[in-house]
């Protein structure tokens, strides 16, 4: 079973890498549904959804995540950038500040649009 689960996952990552957001999420849900706990797993499904500009079941993967790994820096940052995309910047703010927190780099507190303007 646990090489059903790292063939899919590797199908997930090769879609993922060749830009192939849908099929990645095809092959990643099995995964998280059978095994809920797999951050790693979990985190790239939430991507997938994320570029797939699905980002309703992106921000709820993400806050899995979050829940199961709060110190989970890159999923703070991908909350934050989902959240703005939801348009709701003041939500967003907070995981900024928190990726922040966790990294030590100031420059996760500007937000993803603000920083395209510049």
């Amino acid at each position: 079973m646990e090489d059903m689960r790292a063939l899919s996952y590797g199908i997930g990552q090769q879609y993922f890498d060749e830009r192939d957001y849908r099929g990645a999420i095809r092959a990643l849900l099995p995964i998280v549904e059978e095994t809920p706990e797999d951050v790693g797993t979990r985190l790239l499904l939430a991507r997938a959804y994320f570029h797939s500009a699905l980002l309703k079941p992106a921000a709820e993967h993400l806050q899995e995540v979050i829940d199961r790994a709060p110190t989970e820096s890159y999923a703070h940052l991908m909350m934050a950038r989902t959240l703005e995309r939801l348009s709701r910047p003041d939500e967003a703010a907070k995981h900024r500040r928190i990726a922040a927190a966790l990294t030590g780099d100031d420059s996760l507190l500007a937000s993803h649009s603000l920083r395209a303007q510049s």
